[in-house]
């Protein structure tokens, strides 16, 4: 069985008689990620790797292109195991910065573009993080101003990598441009790395406070994508596209290991546009589109479908209403439940309508094992009825990095994650499916971004009219949640209104993404009987004000 080469401080590996019966099952792949892109290249050095609006980059130039890049890193004074934040869109350059980090054995830290000084600076004191890699040229805010500033203010920071901007030397491009190609391959030969090192530091949806880090290993990463193909027969000759951040555990596991590993062509979009989703499947002749967000319900708002040619499309798959987008692309379509800490649930087209529809999938992996159990506790649940969602298995999370209170209220006795999830158990046609049905934790679930309340509620709580805030989830059509929050105001204060608070949120570091879309005061909150504040009565409130005033519009 492979060794771990270079282990990391503080990180919990799966015990080795586990890893040695996922690697005999097959779970596990014992390769790592820059040796599977190296063997793909090998296999379809002219194939397409990925494409967008602006480039195609093939599988010969890729490597090629990711070798340079990962040596040059190691260049700069990197080691093998030291952790790099990320903070880049779905783009081809962040396609190579993740590729190269993970031949020369760096670790990213996969936080998003939206995140700001109270994430980028709780997850790099945690991970101990060295680089720092930004885009340029994401939205409006000046991100590598930002880096720079975070880098003076963390001590372990040191070197930025800066994509899309200027080509300077520390840019990404420029990193590339000056590596000799024969340098690099023996360069990154001596990186002691193997298929049970870490690969990525993944982030929690969480319900409280930061997201929590996730490690990933190179074996675990690319059978779990493995997989997740199995399960929606994708093959190597597959067309994906993907349109969601890339940093996401969603979007790596299905856009880009698939496409390093097996030599699968993905094309990329740097943002949600239906329409150039559609041109783009039609001209790239896509197979496979996956949603974790807002792009059904935009796409069941899209009137011209008829426009376009899907004949492609095998398969469209969505966290929910896969009968509506079903009905209105006709193409198969499946829902899917995914948790970054390691269970996929889903179903692939020839599935019958019943299980696509109906229910959220089952697993593509025969090692997980799943528990339905009663809340708070280990026990399970009779058959036919709900319960929290309960798994470990090959992917699973053996334990969150640098958060130990985390971890001892999880994961049950025997090492079962527990998920927060409601779900019920069907079976149809021999196979076990689930079902979701809620949330036991406090978040919102704002088109796949986890915002955890109780962090919203306590930045809102120090602005100087609030005397105390809860964030609940109200429906939205698109994203199918959005943030909404009620203020108890100190007396003599005016509440801030929603443009107010959000300028405050900012000016405290919480990424915008995070901050609540509307406002409401009230006097006090309704309790349970308990005396704990009733969220699911807040919910309530502003879901019927919602339905009352879309009807009288």
């Amino acid at each position: 069985m492979p060794a771990i080469l270079s282990p990391i401080e503080g990180l919990k590996y799966p015990p080795s008689e586990r890893a040695a019966a996922y690697f005999a099952a097959g779970a596990w792949v014992d390769s790592t990620v820059g040796d599977a892109l190296r063997a793909t290249a090998k296999r379809y050095p002219n194939r397409a790797a990925f494409a967008s609006d602006e480039r195609t980059i093939t599988f010969a130039e890729l490597d090629d292109a990711t070798e340079r890049l990962g040596a040059a890193l190691l260049g700069l004074g990197l080691n093998c195991g030291d952790r790099a934040m990320f903070q880049m869109g779905t783009t081809i350059e962040t396609a190579i910065a993740l590729a190269a980090c993970f031949k020369a054995g760096i670790v990213p830290v996969c936080s998003l573009p939206q995140h700001r000084e109270i994430e980028i600076g709780q997850l790099t004191r945690q991970s101990g993080a060295r680089a720092y890699f930004v885009q340029a040229d994401f939205g409006s805010f000046d991100l590598v101003a930002f880096a720079r500033r975070m880098i003076d203010e963390l001590p372990t920071l040191r070197h930025l990598v800066v994509a899309r901007g200027d080509r300077g030397p520390g840019s990404l491009e420029a990193l590339i441009a000056a590596m000799p190609i024969e340098a690099a391959r023996a360069h990154l030969a001596d990186v002691p790395l193997g298929p049970q090192d870490a690969l990525s530091f993944q982030l929690s949806g969480g319900t409280t406070g930061i997201p929590k880090m996730i490690p990933r290993f190179h074996a675990e990463y690319l059978g779990h994508s493995a997989g997740w193909m199995k399960t929606y027969r994708i093959t190597g000759d597959s067309r994906l596209i993907w349109s969601l951040p890339l940093l996401h555990n969603a979007g790596q596991l299905f856009a880009l290991i698939p496409t390093l590993a097996m030599g699968t062509t993905t094309v990329l979009m740097p943002r949600v546009d239906v329409c150039r989703m559609l041109e783009l499947t039609e001209a790239q002749r896509v197979t496979h589109a996956l949603s974790i967000g807002p792009i059904a319900p935009q796409m069941m708002a899209y009137t011209d479908i008829a426009r376009h040619d899907l004949s492609s499309l095998q398969l469209f798959a969505t966290m929910s209403r896969a009968d509506g987008l079903e009905a209105h692309i006709g193409v198969p379509c499946s829902n899917l439940y995914g948790i970054t800490e390691g269970l996929l649930l889903g179903s692939p087209a020839d599935a019958p309508s019943s299980r696509r529809h109906q229910t959220h999938g089952a697993s593509g992996c025969a090692l997980d094992e799943i528990r339905l159990l009663v809340p708070e506790t280990e026990t399970e649940v009779a058959p036919g009825h709900m319960g929290e969602l309960c798994f470990r298995g090959p992917s699973s999370l053996q334990a969150f990095f640098a958060a130990s209170e985390a971890n001892a209220k999880d994961f049950t006795r025997d090492g079962f994650y527990r998920t927060g999830d409601m779900v019920s158990a069907h079976v149809i046609e021999g196979v076990t499916c689930y079902a979701f049905e809620g949330r036991l934790r406090d978040n919102v679930n704002r088109g796949g971004e986890k915002i955890g309340c109780e962090e919203v509620e306590g930045v809102a709580s120090r602005h100087p009219a609030v005397a105390d805030a809860k964030l609940v989830a109200m429906p939205d059509p698109f994203y199918g949640e959005k943030g909404c929050i009620y203020l108890i105001v100190r007396p003599g204060q005016n509440a801030p209104d929603i443009k107010a608070l959000g300028t405050f949120l900012g000016s405290q570091g919480l990424a915008k993404y995070k901050w609540p879309e509307r406002v409401e005061v009230v006097d006090a909150f309704p309790l349970t009987r308990v005396g704990k504040v009733d969220k699911p009565a807040l919910k309530k409130l502003i879901a019927d004000k919602l339905a009352s005033e879309k009807g009288s519009a």
